[in-house]
């Protein structure tokens, strides 16, 4: 009969895993309770943190948002490099400053901030500048057609992280069976650990299957990033 305790302990294996880490849940809590730290060291560490996280979508956003208000701006008989500077006034601050800290003309240097994280669409709107500036036309409707093209591939990265949801929890979950396995195990006597960690045969299996299921977390990670960032 599987005793008691090492059911629970089994159990709290499996949340140990799944479960955020403590650190994380310690900082949120001093989050959610500002008081609980005076000085707001930690609460500016955990929201420099996040905004860190949220970097690239914030990116993708502004760049959307750039193009839209560029073509305002050009509509309005700005000239490109005015439609440009009066264009980042509406972003995000951080984004404001990354795309103003280009040197002039800025069509020439999107291309180095369009290789961070979620800037790709910076190359595209380059690209776009230099034609219109060389060959004429207007700049205006084709940065308008970008922003388009942008938003509805936004929307799809966005349906498809919604979509690779249930696979990613299903691949933790996944991986933290062996824990609960080896609970059982020992719960009703088989002794495990120390066929696992006092034999070569069972040193040989730990190790196989530990590296397997490495393997096996980050292939999934890395199909799901290859599905949303299909470019």
């Amino acid at each position: 009969m599987i005793n008691t305790p090492v059911a629970l302990c089994a159990a709290a294996a499996v949340w140990t895993l799944l479960a955020p880490p403590p650190a994380v849940r310690r900082l949120n809590r001093l989050v959610t309770h500002p008081s609980s730290d005076p000085f707001g060291f930690v609460k500016t560490k955990v929201e420099a943190w996040r905004e860190q996280r949220t970097l690239p979508q914030r990116r993708r956003t502004s760049v959307i948002e750039l193009c839209d208000a560029m073509a305002a701006e050009l509509s309005a008989g700005r000239t490109p490099d005015e439609a440009f500077t009066a264009a980042t006034t509406v972003l995000d601050p951080h984004i404001a400053k990354e795309l103003l800290s280009v040197p002039s003309p800025p069509s020439d240097h999107l291309g180095r901030l369009a290789t961070r994280p979620g800037a790709e669409g910076l190359r595209l709107l380059a690209a776009c500048w230099r034609v219109g500036a060389e060959r004429g036309g207007a700049l205006a409707t084709v940065l308008d057609g970008l922003a388009t093209a942008l938003r509805d591939e936004e929307t799809q990265r966005q349906d498809v992280a919604v979509q690779l949801a249930a696979p990613r929890a299903t691949a933790r979950l996944l991986a933290a069976l062996p824990l609960l396995g080896l609970a059982l195990a020992v719960a009703l006597g088989v002794h495990p650990l120390h066929f696992l960690l006092g034999t070569l045969p069972g040193l040989g299996c730990l190790i196989t299957g530990t590296a397997l299921n490495l393997t096996g977390l980050y292939w999934t990670r890395h199909l799901a990033k290859s599905a949303e960032s299909p470019r």
